[in-house]
């Protein structure tokens, strides 16, 4: 007959994608053979829940998006490489010159730093002395210093040294009758050392009455300057080298009139663009290759996005199709697991890093550019995008049926670990705030809450516990005890009660997966309404050919009911 189905608006069977209309009939669908319609509608369903492989199958057509997937893993890693091994230099040399700077600037460092990164000094006159010999230091730089060093300029444009201490009013002296005269408004004296100044006879400003230092009411001194460096290391990684700023400060600290000032030395670095910069060789070709790689990058992960987010919305519309016919149908609405079975969580992991590698791309190419210098962003977002795509990879694993068991019981696990680990996490608040309090004025690892958490951390995995114990202070008989049946109570609870609970419920989340697969998952309305197919046959053949029998994974129709949805 000539015309065929669509010539006389019947409609026409297409095997993968269920019935489709003649031409008359495409925007009559209201009226159209109710069963019909529901056929139509559950074909499109079963084909939409269908793994790549399965899809293949009925369509014959090489998964694109899978292979897009792949080939995106592949270049993420390979960029995150490459920066990272970057980013090794930058830390590397910023590290290196922190340590270069301690030994030329602070006398008589010995290149071991107390616990809180300071040194400590005793007498007047080692202070003097440590405060001249940072000065001394800094006007002859460029005659002691090994690195390729320039002095900089500060806010003022000015180069040289800034000088300021900080005092209180009146100083906290005993008078004769032994009372404490002290007024606690804090003053504060600047003086500016340039480089002439400095190239004077060093008696003139060391006589000065701003050396003359009033340690009773002296609460701080710092010094801070600035300096000029270059990272040459990174021509022999083929590229541009880095020019830095560094802001030095360094602080005499003597808040706590203790007879002890501690002295902390902070450097600060910053990159910037390298002015009349020459280099001849192969580093600005590399440099154009690496440039022409992030833009592939950032046009697979664009396709990608694209693709997940049509995705996406097809899978919503899909959704608003089947919530009316079943109003329509059964007279109620839809359970909310099956209305979320359409939001493909997969995909919106996907263009979360999709996003993030665009962006972060685009940074890489400025800092390689030397436009940009936010390493610190540029490492977070490259980080977690490659971290959500290796995630993203277990949704591959889900495909087979020895890995979905285990992320089956992830899932399942998952809200019921999340719900007690807030209630632990209450205990655990308590024994912080309880240790902190009690314990940390005869413990080091109590003396603040976060080195507390950190401290109560490590015991629930089984570290350090001896040396623990052993560093209470016997000063307090009373807190001696208490810490002995605070960390005996606090051990106790949570290795052999909390985390065996904590397991429990994941082997029983396992448990009842693997009961599910022997008896049958329960079946949701969706489930229900897909197992009713009319054109079953019709997805059990299987083109011969070498990408179905090599790559995707055959299940016997026994097995369907294990991994109805992916």
């Amino acid at each position: 007959m000539p015309g065929g189905a669509e010539a006389l608006d019947l409609p026409v069977w297409t095997g993968a994608r269920g019935l489709s209309w003649g031409p008359r009939h495409r925007n009559a669908m209201a009226h159209v053979d109710p069963e019909v319609q529901e056929e139509c509608l559950r074909e499109d369903l079963k084909f939409y829940f269908m793994n790549p492989c399965e899809k293949y199958r009925v369509r014959h057509q090489i998964p694109w998006k899978l292979g897009l997937q792949i080939l995106k893993i592949v270049m993420v890693t390979t960029q995150l490489i490459h920066f990272g091994l970057g980013n090794q230099l930058v830390v590397a040399f910023k590290e290196d010159n922190t340590v270069a700077f301690k030994h030329l600037f602070l006398k008589g460092y010995s290149g071991v730093d107390e616990d809180d990164y300071s040194f400590s000094l005793y007498t007047q006159e080692d202070t003097y002395d440590s405060i001249f010999f940072a000065i001394n230091q800094y006007h002859h730089l460029k005659d002691i210093s090994l690195a390729t060093l320039d002095y900089g300029e500060n806010e003022d444009n000015r180069v040289g040294l800034k000088i300021c201490k900080q005092h209180y009013k009146r100083g906290p002296m005993f008078s004769s009758n032994e009372t404490l005269n002290i007024d606690s408004d804090i003053e504060m004296d600047c003086v500016y050392l340039d480089l002439q100044a400095l190239s004077k006879n060093s008696e003139d400003w060391k006589e000065s009455s701003f050396f003359r230092l009033e340690f009773y009411r002296l609460l701080q001194v710092e010094i801070s300057f600035r300096l000029k460096g270059i990272d040459l290391q990174t021509i022999h990684s083929r590229e541009l080298p880095d020019c830095y700023v560094f802001q030095n400060t360094i602080t005499f600290d003597n808040k706590a009139h203790s007879g002890k000032i501690k002295v902390y030395f902070d450097s600060d670095a910053n990159i910037e663009e390298c002015k009349g910069l020459h280099i001849s060789g192969s580093v600005q070709k590399t440099t154009h290759y690496v440039l022409v790689f992030d833009v592939f990058v950032i046009v697979t992960c664009l396709a990608s996005l694209i693709l997940c987010t049509r995705s996406i919305v097809l899978a919503l519309r899909l959704r608003k199709r089947f919530l009316n016919f079943f109003l329509e149908k059964y007279k109620r609405h839809v359970c909310d697991s099956d209305l979320w079975k359409f939001i493909n969580r997969w995909y919106v992991l996907v263009i979360i890093s999709d996003l993030m590698t665009i962006i972060g791309s685009i940074l890489k190419m400025e800092i390689k550019a030397k436009n940009l210098t936010n390493y610190d962003l540029c490492s977070i977002l490259l980080g977690m995008s490659t971290l959500f795509v290796w995630v993203g990879v277990i949704r591959y694993l889900g495909y087979f049926q020895a890995y979905n068991v285990l992320i089956l019981t992830m899932q399942a696990s998952l809200p019921k670990v999340l719900r007690f680990c807030a209630c632990a996490g209450m205990i655990y608040l308590g024994y912080t705030f309880c240790g902190w309090i009690v314990l940390g004025p005869y413990h080091e690892k109590f003396e603040n809450l976060n080195i507390v958490a950190e401290c109560l951390f490590s015991l629930v995995n089984g570290d350090d516990m001896f040396a623990t114990f052993a560093q209470i202070q016997q000063k307090s008989i009373l807190v001696w005890l208490f810490s002995r049946l605070y960390l005996y109570s606090f051990i106790s609870l949570f290795i052999y009660m909390i985390l065996s609970l904590f397991i429990a419920l994941i082997t029983d989340s396992y448990d009842t997966i693997k009961k599910y697969q022997q008896n049958g998952f329960p079946e949701t309305d969706l489930q229900e309404f897909l197992k009713k197919s009319r054109r079953k046959e019709e997805y059990q053949k299987e083109p011969p050919t070498f990408l179905s029998c090599a790559c995707c994974l055959r299940r016997k129709e026994s097995d369907d009911h294990m991994i109805l949805i992916n």
